[in-house]
């Protein structure tokens, strides 16, 4: 079994993991019964991870965010998708191996499946690139979800970035028109969109894959217009200060579910995604597929007239006087 990957505030744990392992230990080179006391170890480590999980700062659903053994896109796809095809390139000399895409099947339906792609280790995230997709993935995606759109596929997108390549190749290559004509031509789709944010979902790299009819957000993601460190450096000239940050950006799947922002907050195993991904993968795909099942009964028109109605209305938050006609002619 490998060694779980234990984040500051889950330290408490330490102790307890210890003792597990050294009774594991004991169980396989001897014949003592000690299955009582495992039961009441795992019992009590289950409870207390409960304890912390439920109690945790927008700063510290972060860390979970990005914790490196959370579930990743294709991990996912591995879960629940059959019949699983990737497809590369943006057929203008690029394959983004940040930013992956494919055909596949979720029961009997065939859908299109696309998310950005972290690394397990250094060298893997290399050469995903931390998960920040170039202008070459954004358009990737883009000709995949019209692939989709020609044939009739839902598309289901996985949010997992802080954010879209920032470097300057990225930016004379036009990141900002690739990730613009992304969101403008989403609108246009005439087919279900389904976005979830796995994990980090950051600023305009998220957005790019995120104009959805559904937005699902699992528990502890955080989907933020901008890092808490970028915005502490921006407002505080001190990265130190992204904690507070956290907090004011609202950042976390409660406050984005009150402001009208994401549709459902998906929960998670206790001490979070990572420690039991087969059971994440278990909520994940009943959430899909019950979203899907709703949105397949909409016609073309309404689908899409309600995808504009969801996003016009966001910015209702910053002004509670406004109408609805304010926000939708």
């Amino acid at each position: 079994m490998p060694r779980r990957y234990l984040l500051e505030f889950e330290k408490p744990l330490v102790e307890l993991e210890k003792q597990i392992e050294q009774i594991r230990e004991l169980a396989r080179d001897s014949e003592v019964d000690v299955s009582q006391q495992l039961l009441q170890l795992e019992t009590l480590a289950a409870r207390r991870r409960e304890e912390i999980f439920q109690a945790l700062t927008p700063a510290q659903k972060i860390q979970v965010a990005r914790h490196p053994q959370r579930p990743s896109t294709l991990d996912f796809v591995q879960m629940f998708c059959d019949d699983w095809v990737e497809l590369h390139g943006d057929r203008n000399g690029s394959d983004d191996q940040a930013l992956v895409g494919g055909i596949g099947r979720i029961g009997d339906r065939s859908v299109l499946l696309l998310g950005q792609q972290k690394g397990r280790d250094t060298k893997e995230n290399v050469a995903r690139n931390f998960g920040m997709a170039t202008p070459g993935g954004y358009r990737k995606a883009l000709r995949l979800m019209e692939h989709a759109d020609r044939f009739k596929l839902p598309i289901l997108s996985f949010i997992d970035t802080p954010g879209a390549y920032a470097g300057v190749l990225a930016e004379e290559q036009g990141q900002g028109e690739a990730i613009a004509v992304n969101l403008r031509e989403m609108f246009k789709l005439r087919v279900p969109i389904i976005a979830t944010v796995i994990g980090e979902g950051g600023s305009g790299g998220a957005l790019g894959i995120g104009v959805a009819d559904r937005l699902l957000m699992f528990e502890h993601s955080v989907y933020t217009v901008a890092s808490p460190e970028a915005c502490a450096s921006i407002l505080w000239r001190d990265a130190a200060k992204a904690p507070e940050a956290a907090s004011a950006l609202k950042i976390t799947g409660p406050d984005l579910l009150s402001l009208g922002v994401v549709d459902e907050v998906l929960k998670e195993p206790a001490g979070g995604n990572n420690w039991a991904p087969l059971k994440a993968g278990e909520v994940l795909r009943e959430a899909l597929e019950r979203h899907l099942e709703e949105l397949l009964k909409l016609s073309v028109d309404q689908l899409r007239e309600a995808r504009y109605r969801k996003f016009r209305v966001m910015g209702r938050v910053l002004d509670p006087n406004s109408t609805e006609k304010d926000f939708i002619s």
